[in-house]
């Protein structure tokens, strides 16, 4: 007879296969005790501190958003750890890894441990940070990459602030010989973006966005990420594709190149995204027409597709009102990330098991993420609980991001996350927050 913290019956268990490879459903009793998965089979004699029966449910490995903008330090008015955090959190996402481009940018071990305070007993759920590569610490990656709790190195060859911007070939290929772990790439060519401004600032409407960032200006420097990556023998992960094209060419190349993209992509097309939403819906590269979101689709559902992230990157209400295009880029996303793609599963545009691996075990493989990602004995008891059948509507009330702003609002959805456990405790239960700031910091291989 074992005795557990909890026992968990009668669910539907989303479990990789090692043999084949996929993503498989399973009716398991699931055993948590010390944080971690104990048991996947029970005994009639087992005993625990809390059983709970989630018949009609399904049990997810805790899901991963592998790009959030969180604003902390320096743009706080916008986000920060403990809202943005919250957001997951209330979306079902158990844990995020949070991007360099703050104030100041994190470049350096300081700016990158501060961040590491700021997170301590203020996230509600767990976390990893990126650190940017930018023309001022080439020489330190290699060391910087291996620091606990860093998730990797972002690279910003299209427009960025600060000292983040690599738009000279000699310093992004320096990037790629000081170090060894996946390079994580904002792709969009910078000199052909500059050329190109005019047409957004003549057309003073978001409608021009893709037309000015157009996928040549994304192809460019994909095609580029993927040649230097071969030269210097350095895998890559290219964030958000939004091209047709882009993802023809990845395709060739999944040996060194993995691929994310994103919820509003596979949502909202051009011309009408700019007509409904306005400079809400425009962000870096942009939602593009419906011949590229239909060739997206076929992305995820043919393999190229590694991962689905959020890319959450909030704006306030009043710096989106500007004009086009002095309007800030960037759409928050990380707490509609789960239920918009859930929906999709309704839809029937891609398999709950293929939802899954894009936001669990793939986010586990990109990034070499410890102990996470999976539903086997001695990984971390992270899960996440959804009910495939539960209607809701995505409603302002409902959403924490400090933007207070969705274009997912009003959209209704089935499916639903409706709790989450975070190393080995129920911390959230519909839509209840039960154990606030329990997150804490992730470690990678």
């Amino acid at each position: 007879m074992a005795h557990y913290d909890y026992i968990l019956n009668h669910g539907t268990a989303l479990i990789y296969n090692e043999n084949t490879k996929v993503m498989e459903s399973h009716q398991v009793s699931l055993a948590l005790k010390d944080g971690k998965i104990a048991s996947l089979q029970i005994e009639p004699s087992d005993t625990a501190e809390q059983t709970l029966d989630l018949k009609g449910l399904h049990i997810l490995p805790g899901v991963i958003d592998s790009q959030v903008h969180f604003r902390e330090p320096g743009m706080t008015h916008k986000e920060d750890l403990e809202s943005g955090t919250r957001a997951a959190l209330l979306g079902g996402v158990t844990t995020i890894f949070e991007m360099p481009n703050t104030f100041p940018s994190t470049t350096t071990e300081e700016s990158f441990l501060d961040k590491l305070l700021r997170a301590e007993k203020r996230a509600h759920c767990n976390y990893a940070f990126f650190i940017g590569g930018s023309p001022d610490n080439t020489l330190q990656l290699s060391h910087l990459e291996k620091m606990a709790h860093c998730s990797g190195v972002k690279v910003f060859l299209g427009s960025s602030f600060g000292n983040l911007l690599v738009d000279e070939d000699s310093v992004f290929e320096q990037i790629l010989q000081n170090g060894s772990r996946r390079v994580i790439i904002h792709s969009e060519d910078e000199k052909r973006l500059k050329d190109r401004k005019q047409i957004a600032i003549d057309s003073g409407h978001p409608r021009s966005h893709p037309i000015w960032r157009d996928e040549e200006s994304a192809f460019i420097s994909t095609h580029k990420s993927v040649r230097l990556a071969r030269k210097y023998n350095r895998p890559v992960h290219i964030l958000h594709v939004s091209s047709g094209e882009e993802m023809d060419f990845l395709a060739q190349h999944k040996d060194i190149a993995t691929v994310e993209i994103l919820p509003q992509y596979l949502t909202f097309s051009a011309p009408d995204c700019y007509e409904r939403f306005g400079t809400l819906a425009q962000q870096n590269p942009p939602i593009r027409d419906i011949r590229h979101f239909e060739y997206l689709w076929k992305a995820v559902n043919n393999g190229c597709v590694d991962v689905i992230g959020s890319d959450h990157a909030p704006h306030t209400l009043e710096e989106k009102s500007q004009t086009y295009p002095q309007s800030p880029s960037g759409i928050p996303g990380v707490q509609t990330l789960l239920p918009v793609m859930l929906n999709h599963v309704h839809e029937k545009r891609l398999s709950l098991e293929k939802l899954t691996m894009l936001l669990t075990e793939n986010p586990r493989r990109v990034f070499g993420l410890q102990n996470k990602g999976r539903i086997a004995v001695g990984f971390d008891a992270d899960l996440t609980l959804v009910d495939l059948n539960k209607k809701m509507e995505i409603k302002k009330s409902w959403l924490a991001s400090k933007s207070n702003w969705s274009i997912f609002e009003g959209m209704q959805v089935t499916g639903w996350p409706v709790g989450s456990f975070i190393n080995g405790q129920l911390a959230l239960k519909d839509d209840e927050i039960l154990l606030p700031h329990s997150g804490k910091p992730v470690l990678f291989n």
